[in-house]
């Protein structure tokens, strides 16, 4: 699979611009703030109805304008597929692929996978376990449809239970009939969605290890830990537990979505102990990792979007991830850079074809 072309109409810093991309490696340079990393979160927004950055849509919008919309034009499996994504003001997104709306979004995540390399992944070391269970869901979904629709059926009782708990406590009453009835819908979709996250896990974490260690020339050892309530305890004695605590916070306390990723470095926190490289080379594995896994999945190869990520990397990581990235592994990449002769010596030493657009 690879883009051949895409077009873009007033997206976030972009008026109207048209790129005809190479089939292997395409590279954007320029200074900060001409629009590298939009060209590339637009391609994203190709593949998941959505920005890597900013969630909310219509925030996506140029300023000054009342819509954006993005077209690419994909060869994937010998067939021409045409995506088109635009959104008005006051109005819903349409996705279309080839000029046919989908009914739900949901349907088109995975047809086009991609995986994309960035300094805002840095949230999964500085952030909460929110940002390192989606990046688990989001690696799982790309492959896994019952997946993702368990996830959200799950996420829609946990807010109907949640607005149950504070309806308790407003009204001065409680029903555990009425209660029970979502504690074991929960029961029900934590199960399947745990059992599927600890397979992956246990699949993921061996390729995330390799990666680290090629990255870092076998220098760190590096620990991935899956953290669970439901290691110990099944989601029914979970609810029960804690349901006190859950009438007196009026929050479900516990369940799957309170499950959490441990990074570490050695034995410690790579987010107290790991240097800026370290960190950089730890989510580099994590992406690359996730490349493979989806590789391995789909049977397709995702395309791989590198948002400036030769940066606080010393030339001996650069080189390793310039080997790996120079591997067949690999179909077509989209890199940006801000040092252009820096892009055109590294992309030399490979075999790939490339072609270097100056933004």
């Amino acid at each position: 699979m690879y883009l051949q072309k895409i077009s873009i109409v007033n997206f976030k810093n972009i008026e109207s611009q048209t790129f005809d991309f190479q089939e292997k490696i395409n590279c954007f340079v320029g200074n900060n703030g001409v629009g590298k990393t939009n060209v590339l979160d637009a391609i994203y927004y190709l593949s998941f109805t959505k920005s890597y950055f900013n969630s909310v849509a219509v925030q996506n919008i140029k300023h000054g304008e009342g819509f954006f919309m993005i077209e690419g034009n994909y060869l994937l499996n010998d067939r021409n597929e045409k995506i088109v994504c635009s959104l008005k003001k006051g109005q819903k997104k349409v996705l279309k692929r080839n000029e046919k709306a989908y009914g739900k979004f949901s349907e088109h995540i995975g047809q086009f996978p991609l995986v994309i390399i960035s300094p805002a992944d840095r949230d999964l070391v500085t952030e909460g376990s929110d940002t390192r269970r989606k990046f688990i869901d989001g690696v799982i979904s790309q492959q896994n449809k019952a997946y993702l629709q368990d996830l959200i059926a799950y996420n829609k009782v946990l807010s109907q239970r949640n607005a149950l708990l504070k309806y308790f406590a407003a009204n001065r009453t409680f029903d555990a009939l009425n209660l029970s009835v979502y504690d074991e819908q929960l029961a029900n979709y934590a199960s399947k969605i745990y059992k599927v996250r600890k397979t992956f896990l246990g699949e993921f974490i061996p390729i995330f290890n390799e990666k680290y260690q090629i990255i870092s020339g076998d220098k760190e050892q590096v620990n991935l830990n899956y953290k669970s309530q439901l290691h110990d305890f099944n989601m029914d004695d979970l609810l029960k537990k804690s349901l006190e605590k859950d009438r007196v916070i009026q929050y479900t306390t516990s369940g799957i979505h309170k499950d959490d990723l441990s990074f570490e470095i050695g034995d410690y926190p790579i987010k107290k102990f790991g240097s800026q490289g370290q960190q950089k080379s730890y989510l580099i594995a994590l992406k690359l990792a996730q490349f493979q896994f989806i590789k391995q999945q789909s049977k397709v190869t995702p395309i791989l979007l590198l948002d400036d990520i030769f940066d606080k990397l010393d030339e001996n990581r650069v080189a390793q991830i310039i080997d790996l990235v120079n591997n067949d592994e690999f179909g077509q990449i989209f890199i940006t850079d801000t040092h252009s002769e820096r892009t055109e010596n590294i992309l030399k030493q490979g075999d790939k074809e490339y072609q270097i657009f100056k933004l």
